[in-house]
């Protein structure tokens, strides 16, 4: 019974203590900032507020309920009258899960505006693109989108969107920490509490040491990596992003961005199709190069007439462009642009025998037509790529050729609309000594 008249004593004088300090309401915002990384599941959220204080002392309640919100993460910061108000601190009632109190020393009454900002869980974002192609395909229209997705519990109302590109590392995920039954301790568990006279127990190893404790109680750390590979893009206006929603919000669009197509063909990666590559360069003479590309999926399309009918041209994945930076996009195969190589010949001479009269070494000769076909109402660029599969050859054709590597060639053709292309080639592979012989010959010259 006395220790029961003594809480409720203790209780009344809190009471009558704290009848004197305002509790305030958290108000609505005024402005919301979101900067979501890509790649970890972490939001900084930046929030302005107008408070109404008194002078003196004030409290200032803020809840995180049915939300991914770090409570250990959240500051605050006056925008005004900054040497007239002290922030001195934020509790965390005890056995109270999902509230803070910041207490707060104002010299000034009436609104005072403040920046609230914490980490949050559950926003992310992806990009992709739409490219339109004009009819000659000479340039595209390039469209940028991003597709924010919210799942933190909490809605941003005109919000500002901001999105880091590059890599974090973070000790522990910004979700768990919001999941924890209470603000600061390990995820998931109860924080055990200092020992005291009244608590000390019988066996000291089921206590953490103050060591421990102190080490738990302090701010969760955020390395960088690599902060010259991060990217910071600003989405201009205000987007409004319920949780549970995902809302799209146009990032670019720029018209008339030159692009160069290409056909390729060659056995050895692509089978017998041709694939059409789609290229340009994320540099102001391409009408971009402000800042790099984030990566995504860009789908491809051509305008068909002058009624803007678009008909559907490939889609291709890439990461984020540089400035200054080429890319060549993979649309897929086409059937529009053919090649067709065939055999026309082989043959086998020039043997060698060693001294029990065994075949040591001889050339093979083969002799090849590629037809190239372009059935497309505009022009075409196609390169050709042949493997020898031996760095030990010899071509002889008509046609010009650019040696890539020590057993490939390749051929680049421009086809006029719907038109027809043939060339041969006789190539001549050594084998066996005759192999060694071309070498010995090669280091000669």
């Amino acid at each position: 019974m006395k220790r029961t008249l003594i809480f409720l004593i203790i209780a009344a004088i809190t009471n009558t203590a704290q009848a004197k300090v305002d509790l305030v309401t958290l108000p609505s915002r005024d402005t919301v900032q979101l900067t979501i990384y890509n790649s970890a599941d972490m939001t900084l959220v930046r929030e302005s507020r107008a408070l109404t204080l008194k002078d003196g002392k004030n409290k200032l309640q803020f809840s995180w309920a049915n939300t991914l919100i770090d409570p250990t993460s959240l500051e605050m910061l006056p925008k005004a009258s900054a040497d007239k108000i002290d922030i001195a601190d934020l509790t965390y009632p005890p056995r109270v899960r999902n509230l803070g109190l910041w207490n707060i020393e104002s010299g000034v009454s009436g609104k005072v505006p403040v920046e609230i900002t914490y980490l949050t869980s559950g926003l992310s974002w992806r990009a992709f693109y739409m490219g339109t192609l004009t009819e000659d395909e000479k340039t595209m229209r390039l469209q940028g989108y991003v597709r924010v997705t919210n799942n933190s519990g909490e809605d941003y109302e005109n919000a500002q969107t901001r999105l880091i590109v590059g890599k974090v590392h973070i000790l522990d995920q910004i979700a768990e920490l919001a999941r924890r039954q209470y603000p600061y301790g390990k995820p998931g568990e109860v924080v055990v509490p200092y020992p005291t006279e009244l608590t000390y127990p019988k066996r000291w190893a089921e206590f953490k040491t103050v060591e421990k404790v102190a080490e738990e109680l302090r701010p969760k750390e955020i390395k960088k990596e690599g902060l010259s590979e991060y990217f910071l893009y600003t989405i201009g206006g205000m987007e409004t992003i319920p949780t549970g929603w995902s809302k799209r919000l146009i990032s670019f669009d720029i018209d008339e961005v030159p692009v160069v197509n290409l056909y390729k063909y060659e056995q050895e990666r692509y089978g017998n199709s041709v694939v059409r590559f789609l290229s340009f360069k994320n540099d102001k003479e391409h009408e971009l190069g402000d800042t790099p590309i984030p990566g995504g999926m860009l789908k491809v399309y051509r305008s068909a007439d002058d009624q803007e009918h678009l008909s559907y041209t490939g889609q291709s994945s890439f990461k984020y462009i540089p400035v200054d930076e080429d890319v060549e996009l993979n649309l897929g195969p086409v059937g529009d642009v053919v090649v067709e190589p065939t055999l026309m010949d082989f043959a086998t001479e020039n043997y060698r025998f060693d001294r029990k009269r065994n075949i040591s070494g001889w050339d093979e000769v083969r002799k090849f037509k590629i037809e190239v076909r372009n059935t497309r109402e505009i022009p075409a660029k196609v390169e050709i790529k042949r493997n020898f599969r031996t760095q030990y050859w010899k071509i002889k054709t008509s046609q010009e050729f650019e040696k890539v590597d020590l057993d490939t060639v390749k051929f680049t053709l421009i086809l006029e609309p719907r038109a027809k292309k043939e060339f041969e080639y006789t190539l001549t592979t050594y084998h066996g000594i005759r192999a060694e012989d071309l070498a010995k010959a090669s280091r000669r010259r």
